[in-house]
């Protein structure tokens, strides 16, 4: 029987998270970007939509005070799109630039 669970406090800063779809639905996201941005530059970024489970790496978080291009940069090293989903890597950095835009 569980009877609690303990949680560490969440990561300071601004919390933030935007689904990008096809249509004014809740439909499966085409990108999603979910952000934690502390008030010194560093943070925490995930993609979702563009891997078979939410996507993140370190060596992306620690580029996040250099912007977006950097951060996807990192994000999204060897990644390997079709034709048909290339799109994706575009419409991933605009989300996290217009999130970041947002401070």
């Amino acid at each position: 029987m569980i009877t609690g669970v303990a949680l560490p406090a969440p990561m300071e800063g601004r919390h933030a998270y935007f689904k990008v779809r096809d249509r004014s639905s809740y439909a499966f996201a085409l990108v999603s970007v979910a952000l934690i941005h502390a008030p010194d530059g560093t943070g925490r970024v995930a993609l979702g939509g563009v891997a078979p489970r939410p996507w993140r790496r370190d060596a992306a978080d620690a580029a996040l005070p250099q912007g977006a291009a950097a951060v996807m940069a990192e994000l999204l090293d060897g990644a390997r799109p079709t034709e048909e989903n290339a799109y994706k890597l575009t419409l991933a950095e605009r989300t996290l630039a217009a999130l970041l835009a947002e401070e």
